[in-house]
Order: C-alpha cells, then sequence, then structure tokens
C-alpha cells in the first residue's frame, strides 16, 4: 500500500509540477520545473521509492541535524547554553539575531547556530575526526562504502563564506566561539558538500525516527529522549521562517536543504527523503513540500494524530 502511495505521488507531482511551482512564491521566477523524486525507509528495514530517487544532490543545511545529534551525544543539554532553541523568523544567514541576544544563536538550524555546533565538534573531537565527522556519520548511517563531495558547493562555500567569517567572529566577540575560524569552515563546507540520494537520505534519517521511551533500558530511553528533542527542533525550525506553514501543511519534524532535499521523520514509523531543486522564498523546495503534505494526507501521518485506519 505504502509503494502504491508513492508511486501515485510522484506520477501527481510530475503531471502538475509546473501548476504547483507556479502557485507557491518562487524563489527565481520562470524556471521549468526540475526533477523530483521520493523515498521512504520504515524502521523495519524498508525502503520504498518512486520517481528520480537515485539523483544525488548536496545535502546543505540537512546536514545540521546530523551535525546536532553529535553534539548532544557529545555533550548532551550542555549544547544548549551555546546554541538557543527557538524559531528565528529572519534568514537562515541572518546576523541580526546575534546582536539582539549578544552572541547566542537562535536555534542549531540557522547558520550561526550551525556553525556553533561545528565550533563544538571541532572543540571535542580528536584532530584527525574533526573535519569529517558529520561525514563519516551520514555516510555509515546511509550504509555508503564511499563519500563524494560537491566540487561547486565546495568552492562556493569557501570563495563565498565571508559572511559565515563574520557570523563567526561576531560570536567569537561575545565568547560563544572557541575554535580556529578556518577549521570549522572546513569541517561546515564538507558536511554541506555531502553528496547522496533520496535512497540513502531516508536511510541516514532512520534512526531519527526511534522515539519509543524504555523504562528498562536507560540507553536506549536517552537515545528516545535525545531523538525527541531534535525532532521538535526540526519541527519548529526546519523549513526556517517557513517552518510553521510546513507545520500547518504537513504536520511531520523536518529539514530542508538549499540543494532541493527535505528530509522528514514520522516517529516510530518511517523517515522519508525528498528531492526537488526549485526553492521558495525561504530556501524550501517547492515540489518537495508540496509532495510531502500530499503523502501526509494518505497516510494520515503526522505528530499531531494517528495514521489513517
Amino acid at each position: 500500500m505504502l509503494q502504491q502511495i508513492v508511486a501515485e505521488i510522484a506520477e501527481e507531482i510530475a503531471d502538475k509540477a509546473a501548476e504547483i511551482e507556479s502557485a507557491a512564491d518562487a524563489k527565481v521566477e520562470g524556471e521549468a520545473p526540475g526533477g523530483f523524486g521520493i523515498a521512504v525507509a520504515t524502521i523495519e528495514g524498508e525502503v520504498v521509492l518512486a520517481g528520480e530517487a537515485a539523483t544525488q544532490f548536496p545535502l546543505q543545511s540537512i546536514s545540521k541535524v546530523f551535525a546536532l545529534e553529535l553534539a548532544l551525544c557529545a555533550l548532551g543539554d550542555k549544547v544548549f547554553e551555546r546554541v538557543g532553541r527557538e524559531p528565528s523568523g529572519d534568514p537562515f544567514n541572518s546576523i541580526i539575531d546575534l546582536e539582539k541576544t549578544s552572541g547566542l544563536p537562535r536555534n542549531p538550524f540557522v547558520n550561526a547556530g550551525a556553525l556553533a555546533v561545528v565550533d563544538i565538534l571541532v572543540e571535542e573531537l580528536t584532530a584527525e575526526k574533526q573535519s569529517d565527522a558529520v561525514v563519516e556519520f551520514v555516510r555509515r548511517q546511509a550504509g555508503l562504502d564511499s563519500v563524494e563531495l560537491n566540487d561547486e558547493v565546495m568552492a562556493s562555500e569557501h570563495e563565498g563564506g565571508d559572511l559565515n567569517r563574520a557570523i563567526m567572529s561576531f560570536m567569537r566577540h561575545h565568547g560563544n566561539f572557541h575554535s580556529p575560524i578556518d577549521e570549522v569552515m572546513e569541517a561546515y563546507v564538507k558536511q554541506c558538500a555531502f553528496m547522496i540520494d533520496c535512497a540513502g537520505l531516508a536511510r541516514a534519517g532512520r534512526f531519527l525516527a526511534h522515539t519509543r521511551r524504555s523504562r528498562d533500558d536507560e540507553k536506549a530511553d536517552a537515545k528516545a529522549q535525545r531523538m525527541r528533542k531534535v525532532l521538535a527542533l526540526m519541527m519548529t525550525c526546519g523549513h526556517y521562517d517557513g517552518s510553521g506553514d510546513f507545520a500547518l501543511r504537513v504536520g511531520l519534524p523536518a529539514k530542508s536543504g538549499v540543494g532541493g532535499g527535505i528530509l522528514a521523520v514520522v516517529p516510530e514509523i518511517a523517515s522519508v527523503a525528498i528531492w526537488s531543486p526549485n526553492l521558495d522564498q525561504h530556501g524550501n523546495s517547492m515540489l518537495g513540500v508540496r509532495a510531502l503534505e500530499m503523502l501526509a494526507h494518505r497516510t494520515g501521518w503526522s505528530v499531531f494524530g494517528p495514521p489513517c485506519v
């Protein structure tokens, strides 16, 4: 049944792509609709694919979810002494909030917060693991043998990273940034440039769906509580200043990236990866958001209520 639903959604998205994108608030007007892929990885191990699920794209900001998981594993809730937990309402690369909060980023998914999280990882990890920690974590979770980094993303982030460096310097001024800026930039750029497809991303995100607490297994219970914290931030902050609209339309924790990907999580059921390249004004995939809305409607998947019966 899930395979049928996913296939029908992919077919409908392909048929109505131009109509869907024309009705959205496109970042770039007049672009021809791009491709579309979807993968659903259930916690039982099944992976259901449709559309261009094997097309690779750069992970970009979706990598911030995996970096946050590693930081929480290293420091626990002390992470939130360095990074806030509130939605922003400003663009993802804004420096305005840092001025208001004396260098404390609003959340881990705006650029300032993501850079602070990578700063934590550079501080906490050994020198040989610092720059590749997130990349290796995603590779293992996705079950990939090797890693490919997008050369264009690597170049653009290094050459056009003045704003990110300014953000790091501003946080250092307020005592909330400790590591060498170049080391943090190297790690941050690598995680953004990680190339993956929908199938790999759905597998990589499957661990996030394990949210059931346990009275008998302290380790499993701690992991479930950590997953709930990550998912709460994905729900409230995962689509920047489009997060409220996404929560209303889809009702699932998710994180988008400007590479056109979206990772969504259905607690205790599955992780969902979607890709389509054309973005709205908030930097979210237009066809991707619509497809997740359709999937949530047809399955009843939502954190606000049980699935359809």
